[in-house]
């Protein structure tokens, strides 16, 4: 079945470099350097880009950052937990949105 997502076009990622390859360099150096242990262990920012993978809903990024939390030690309990922790703030910033609502609502009452 065909679909507009294509599990093998991520193997394919490096190719966007062929439109310029200098941004291309740019932005893999930088993904590179994001990724490395700081601050934050790789495994901790592979937990937080399977997390964001899921509320951007970028089915590439779910794929790579579930297999790199695995590959980084991470667990299932762990990995679930992240997806729970970006799913609340998903959920709560579009309520928050609801206060816009109210007071659209409340000046067309007035």
């Amino acid at each position: 079945m065909e679909t507009y997502y294509r599990p093998e076009d991520l193997k394919r990622f490096a190719e966007v470099a062929e439109g310029n390859k200098e941004l291309a360099r740019k932005f893999f150096d930088y993904y590179g350097e994001v990724f490395k242990a700081g601050a934050l262990s790789e495994r901790e920012k592979s937990l937080i880009a399977l997390a964001v993978a899921h509320t951007i809903q970028c089915p590439y990024c779910i794929d790579a950052y579930s297999s790199d939390s695995l590959e980084k030690g991470a667990d299932l309990e762990q990995m679930t937990e992240a997806i729970h922790v970006a799913t609340a703030i998903r959920g709560g910033a579009s309520l928050v949105h609801g206060v816009q609502m109210l007071e659209h609502v409340k000046k067309q009452a007035m």
